[in-house]
């Protein structure tokens, strides 16, 4: 899958200006570059009037990054288990 070339926090700038309701979705979305249903795919995605991103979503970011944490960890804790173990031998 694409990276998308926008980050987070620039997808929830653009939301928010077209939330604002200056300037017509058409004409934001022609200015950014997007289409439009790039812009309501982001406004589902990032929560309603895309003013932050919806509890399910950082809930499963958050269940990630922690996932990953917890691999981490382990594998930093193996590793001190197995240099105890070779300091403990006499060579």
């Amino acid at each position: 899958m694409r990276k998308s070339q926008f980050t987070k926090e620039q997808i929830v700038a653009i939301l928010r200006e077209g939330d604002k309701g200056d300037v017509p979705v058409e004409q934001l979305c022609r200015d950014h570059a997007i289409g439009t249903s790039m812009f309501y795919r982001w406004r589902k995605e990032f929560g309603v009037g895309g003013s932050e991103m919806s509890a399910g979503k950082r809930v499963k970011d958050l269940e990630v990054e922690n996932a990953r944490l917890k691999r981490a960890l382990a594998d930093r804790m193996l590793e001190v288990e197995v240099l105890k173990e070779i300091q403990a031998k006499k060579w």
